[in-house]
């Protein structure tokens, strides 16, 4: 974690307005997460972005275990401690082994990795570094991938690129129980 102490408070229930409990009413009985909670401090910035959060994490034409390399490899990339732990578990969840996991910090690079798989983690280097994938990895990509699904390749990268940094910026703390950048 960047930061020890978050800047953006985790509000919790009685310090919602009635925008944010409406919000959070959607999200059922159990203990909210902290970006949930740190969010309710904007509810309007809060509800447009879950639509297009919804889509890239529950509509989209990705693969989830593919999905999950791309915010993993993103999340690692900004140090983004609460977005990596997070994401270890729906990884885990999605068929992504421990070791595979590991692997996501060393990059496209590293041995182990199936083509199409190195090919999205070089994506997401390339779109982290340069803001552009370059035409030997498009091409890669494209080998396998329908342009939809190239599509929603960008905005995820784009999507957990922001998340990331506004997780790191607000110092959103980790939730119990979450795998941290170090294990």
């Amino acid at each position: 974690m960047r930061l020890s102490r978050p800047r953006v408070p985790a509000l919790q229930s009685n310090e919602w307005n009635a925008e944010a409990q409406e919000i959070m009413g959607r999200f059922g009985d159990g203990e909210p997460f902290n970006i949930f909670k740190t969010l309710c401090n904007h509810p309007e910035l809060m509800r447009r972005w879950l639509v297009f959060a919804n889509h890239i994490l529950g509509k989209s034409t990705l693969p989830v275990r593919e999905r999950e390399i791309l915010i993993l490899r993103i999340g690692w990339l900004c140090k983004a401690g609460y977005e990596w732990g997070q994401h270890v578990l729906i990884g885990r969840e999605s068929g992504l082994t421990d070791d595979e996991i590991q692997r996501i910090k060393a990059g496209p690079d590293a041995k182990g990795w199936s083509d199409t798989d190195r090919a999205l983690l070089r994506a997401v280097d390339e779109l982290h570094a340069d803001a552009h994938i370059s035409d030997a990895t498009w091409a890669a990509l494209a080998d396998s991938w329908s342009t939809q699904q190239l599509m929603d390749l960008v905005f995820t990268v784009g999507q957990y690129n922001l998340v990331s940094m506004a997780l790191n910026t607000f110092g959103v703390q980790p939730d119990p129980g979450l795998p941290s950048l170090e294990d």
